[in-house]
């Protein structure tokens, strides 16, 4: 270390509530006590399939101006991951920043998607009048979230990256001067939640140029029928020809959208983005041999299936964890897998086809990220 260079040292301020997300603070400072670099991990469970487990997952990076381009985010990020390890078996990054998080184990390991859904496809196919009010469907409120969250476990309750929400979760963006915050609309029906739609919100004085939906949940198609058609209702009232909504096309609302007519957008990152690291591969697959039985769904005999699941907890079987946390969380299958020349030994071909199907699948819907679980 030069003269010049002052010294540093770690330091981890623990569990603190961000935003329903337990945080820890991890920070380098200089002996004297001034900040040099930080991140917050934050605490969720994520789904890799039926089976949710404890996870953390980094964001707020930030290196002071005075001390960047010294090697200190690169101490920071290692030191860190070595006390994530100890808690938790696999770690995320909401939004990385390209050509960096893969020298500490991340890959990308899911896709952007929405549906870009025209307002006169929505009329045609429900037949409400766009001029009048939605039977059912009002403006949300807190009071709604519990019913919300209970929807929201349901509707995705197979669906790998997305997060188990716990019982008090609000991740609605709240409203502030000159800052947009959350819409929401909810669909009631027999005095219960039938449905919602979390709307991204729009500041004061900004021009009204699109809507786009954060989420939308419905127990059945007739319900999320009823709130596409309150969204196009409110694009009617804007003069706007279609709307947007962050869903996957697999899901409800997805399906109930392109019998409508839909266009799907999704985006692929060579690098950056939202990424996944294994940071302890026995653990985490010992976690998850419950999510791997059910995807082989008693299809194939049970001789040679310990064997095969000791390899892979090993890496015998599928050596590179990067391969593996793609794999899992249905980012990739197995053909994807050996497009990218990580290919499975023949006595373990059929095992692996039925263990990593690719999301999309019968036993494995498309992973999805939503924007409220970002962080």
């Amino acid at each position: 270390m030069s003269e010049q260079e002052p010294a540093v040292r770690y330091t981890e301020v623990a569990d603190q509530d961000v935003r329903s997300l337990r945080t820890r603070y991890c920070r380098l400072r200089t002996e004297a006590g001034a900040p040099v670099a930080e991140l917050e991990a934050v605490s969720f469970r994520v789904r890799f399939g039926a089976v949710a487990v404890a996870a953390e997952g980094i964001g707020g990076v930030e290196t002071e101006p005075e001390f960047r381009r010294r090697g200190h985010m690169s101490r920071l990020l290692r030191q860190a991951l070595v006390g994530m390890a100890q808690r938790v078996d696999v770690a995320f990054v909401s939004d990385g920043v390209e050509g960096v998080y893969e020298k500490f184990g991340f890959v990308g390991a899911v896709s952007e998607g929405a549906l870009v859904v025209p307002v006169r496809n929505v009329e045609r196919k429900t037949g409400y009048d766009p001029g009048a009010a939605v039977p059912g469907v009002r403006s949300g409120s807190v009071a709604d979230l519990p019913a919300m969250v209970r929807l929201y476990n349901s509707a995705h309750a197979q669906r790998p990256w997305t997060h188990e929400r716990h019982v008090g979760w609000n991740r609605l963006v709240p409203h502030a001067t000159w800052k947009p915050g959350s819409q929401t609309l909810v669909l009631r029906t027999r005095d219960a939640l039938a449905g919602y739609a979390v709307l991204e919100g729009r500041a004061f004085g900004d021009p009204v140029g699109s809507v786009v939906v954060d989420e939308l949940v419905a127990e059945d198609a007739a319900a999320a029928a009823l709130l596409l058609a309150a969204l196009a209702r409110l694009c009617w009232q804007r003069r706007l020809s279609e709307f947007t909504v962050r869903e996957p096309a697999d899901s409800l609302a997805g399906r109930t959208a392109r019998h409508m007519g839909c266009t799907e957008q999704r985006g692929f990152l060579p690098s950056g983005g939202m990424m996944a690291a294994v940071l302890n591969r026995s653990a985490l697959v010992r976690k998850l041999e419950p999510e791997l039985r059910r995807r082989t769904a008693g299809q194939l005999p049970d001789q040679g299936y310990d064997t095969a699941l000791a390899a892979l907890r090993r890496g015998d079987l599928i050596p590179d964890d990067t391969a593996l946390v793609r794999l899992l969380l249905g980012h990739w299958s197995t053909g994807d897998a050996e497009a990218a020349s990580a290919a499975m030994p023949d006595q373990y071909r059929d095992l692996c086809a039925a263990w990593f199907p690719g999301g999309g699948t019968p036993s494995l819907p498309t992973p999805y990220a939503h924007r409220l679980d970002r962080y």
